[in-house]
């Protein structure tokens, strides 16, 4: 069959939940038997997210082949498990780009070079390429962005070209995510904002034939007939999304409210079985968990939630197998000191020291690794975390008083950590790092090898900086094992200490391969560490008190 196409845009304010809609969406086509692959278009200058401040735009989320994305595909690959490419994420940078490179090699010689056809022309052969490479029976594509935005106007006419170019209406959709405020006193939903929304679409010659409506209460009937009336939508196609407790409900209401359904319809494609009790499971967990657990994160960008999302989502679903809620701390690294520290992690079963880049709240990340270590909490540290965790064991435990990394003091005595020598004379920021998948070999009756299983795997990185060989002799002298190497023996992947229950490090970011369905061993393990630790804690009282009383 040909390839089906959905186009799913956003109305009325950002942030409204279209990268969340793409993922549900794709995950209920996948479990009817489709294969399915996301793309997110986002209209931003830059060629990538790789040099956007984690503030502003939340988390780069880092893919096998090594492209710096926007962090909806980190949604795309825990909702739908399938791993995507640099394919999968185009910028408006990336457009100009190719398209002025074509110009100056004189590809379009004679022609003046123009928004319409030539960059909508290229939008539209990036979302062919990806589609046809995938081997995708369904391509659900993603514009980011609000509709209105200047910036996102020629991919929403290079969307509208795309209905003729694929063959129309049997194999083009349209699905508009939009939001229902409530107002007043009484909280009265208001439909004018989406009527608006659609107003603009056509403006530009886009018909939706799917509203996905944001909406703190239930939506009526009569309100549905009246957003199908005004916005020229089939009654059923109109899609409540009300707020849920966990993102891992929603694929579960878009279920009920019949929305693969309606999409197959259109495009006239067999029906099958929905296979959802796997899912149901991970949301039962989650709603009724039989344990839980709380794991500080500490790092310097917690000030917005979106900055380590793999990361929290990863530590949710370390929980799963255990049936165990496992709730996140949020801690900033430069808030934390030696005197508060107790106050602001004390009560954790966990400690993860999170990646980041730069000195500021390395202090607090040396205090939480330091407390840890010494009182047996489970700890696991990411890229930056790891070169603070050797930072750490070098001068506590191997008396290198003032061992650092070059990162953040060039001059130190002792560079326990430097700048990978590929690096040296590395100008440009964008996609210069050591990006992407790179195997591990690990080292046999480590932590590392029991939690995976396995003597060789394969992880994402995104750093430029490494531990010195020149120290690892000293360092393991203290107690460090270099549990995870390059297969070369080259590159230290994984450290961790003897005598500690869970005492993990990793160069790399195992949050970005970790799926609801398929937690990853790490944080798998980290959890399982954690309710040991809080059994044990909580058994200390119990002991003390029967004592006590004897």
């Amino acid at each position: 069959m040909s390839t089906k196409y959905i186009f799913v845009t956003g109305g009325v304010v950002s942030s409204v939940g279209k990268g969340i809609t793409t993922a549900s969406l794709g995950r209920l086509l996948k479990n009817r038997g489709f294969k399915v692959t996301v793309q997110k278009l986002d209209p931003y200058i830059n060629v990538d997210a790789g040099t956007m401040n984690p503030y502003q735009h939340g988390e780069v989320f880092v893919t096998d082949d090594g492209a710096e994305t926007d962090l909806d595909l980190g949604h795309y690959e825990r909702f739908v498990d399938e791993n995507l490419t640099q394919l999968a994420n185009v910028t408006t940078g990336r457009i100009y780009d190719t398209v002025i490179r074509k110009e100056r090699r004189g590809d379009y010689l004679g022609g003046t070079v123009q928004v319409i056809p030539h960059i909508t022309d290229e939008i539209k052969q990036r979302i062919k390429v990806n589609a046809e490479q995938s081997g995708a029976d369904i391509a659900i594509v993603e514009i980011g962005g609000t509709v209105g935005d200047i910036e996102g106007l020629p991919f929403l006419e290079a969307i509208r070209q795309f209905r003729k170019d694929a063959g129309g209406l049997q194999n083009v959709m349209y699905v508009h995510v939009t939001l229902i405020p409530s107002v007043g006193p009484w909280g009265e939903l208001k439909t004018k904002p989406t009527q608006h929304s659609v107003i603009k679409l056509r403006e530009i010659g886009i018909q939706p034939d799917v509203l996905i409506c944001r909406t703190k209460r239930p939506i009526s009937q009569d309100m549905r007939e009246k957003i199908s009336l005004f916005c020229d939508v089939e009654r059923e196609a109109v899609i409540e999304a009300r707020d849920a407790e966990s993102i891992y409900e929603i694929p579960l209401k878009f279920e009920q409210d019949g929305l693969a359904d309606l999409v197959l319809k259109r495009f006239g494609l067999e029906n099958g079985k929905a296979n959802l009790e796997e899912w149901k499971r991970i949301v039962d967990v989650l709603k009724k968990p039989k344990h839980k657990v709380t794991v500080a994160i500490v790092g310097k960008y917690t000030g917005n939630g979106d900055a380590y999302i793999s990361l929290g989502e990863a530590v949710l679903h370390g929980g799963i197998p255990h049936e165990a809620l496992a709730r996140v701390s949020w801690v900033d690294s430069e808030d934390l000191t030696p005197d508060n520290l107790m106050g602001k992690i004390g009560d954790a079963d966990a400690v993860i020291v999170a990646g980041g880049f730069g000195a500021r709240g390395v202090d607090g990340k040396i205090a939480a690794i330091t407390y840890a270590r010494e009182n047996g909490v489970p700890f696991l540290g990411i890229c930056f975390g790891l070169h603070w965790a050797v930072v750490e064991v070098a001068r506590n435990l191997c008396g290198l008083k003032d061992a650092n990394t070059e990162e953040v003091d060039p001059d130190t005595p002792d560079p326990v950590i430097h700048l990978l020598p590929e690096q040296v004379g590395v100008e440009d920021k964008g996609a210069t790092m050591r990006l992407g998948v790179y195997p591990c070999r690990l080292i046999d009756g480590s932590l590392a090898a029991r939690l995976y299983n396995d003597d060789l795997v394969y992880e994402r990185h995104r750093h430029r900086y490494e531990v010195n060989n020149t120290y690892r002799a000293k360092l393991e002298r203290g107690g460090l094992v270099c549990s995870g190497v390059s297969p070369d023996y080259r590159l230290v992947e994984i450290v961790e200490l003897k005598n500690h229950p869970f005492f993990l490090a990793t160069q790399f970011h195992p949050e970005f391969k970790s799926r609801p369905n398929r937690p990853h061993p790490v944080f798998a393990g980290l959890v399982e560490a954690a309710l040991e630790y809080q059994r044990l804690k909580n058994a200390a009282p119990a002991k003390s008190a029967k004592a006590t009383a004897g």
